[in-house]
Formats: structure tokens, sequence, C-alpha cells
């Protein structure tokens, strides 16, 4: 999960899926499932699905990746 660029809060939360293979969910799926683990500040807007999460040579995710194309226009908080 990331913070994405909000109009209203300034900044919203976004979910990016990797599905297993022959595994099938919608974002309304992910969301349902968000509600009932996470507190409301952690809950995703919206939901992507990926095929592949970007990844450093040591397995550690690069967010910075995932927030480029978000942000390119404005200053990241």
């Amino acid at each position: 999960m990331i913070g994405v660029p909000d109009a209203r809060w300034g900044e919203s939360v976004k979910a990016f899926v990797v599905l297993k293979p022959h595994h099938t969910a919608t974002a309304e799926d992910i969301l349902a499932v968000t509600r009932d683990h996470l507190a409301s500040y952690q809950k995703p807007r919206s939901v992507e699905f990926v095929a592949a999460l970007p990844k450093a040579p040591t397995g550690k995710l690069l967010k910075r990746e995932l927030r480029a194309p978000y942000w390119a226009e404005r200053e990241s908080p």
C-alpha cells in the first residue's frame, strides 16, 4: 500500500495486489477484507492489480517506483 494524491485529504491509501496463479479477486473483494481487518486510516480507497511488484536485488519492495507516476507533477509530503 502507498499514499497517492487526494483532493480532499491530501493523500489516500492505494493497494497494489498480485494475484496467485489461477486465483481471482475483484477490487470490491479486497476492499471488503480490509474493512474487516484494518483501522479506518489504513483502509485503501482504491486497488490496482499488477503482474509483479518492483523489488530491489535484496528483495525489498521499492515503494518509490509505485509512487512515482502519482507524484510526478507534485511534491510528496
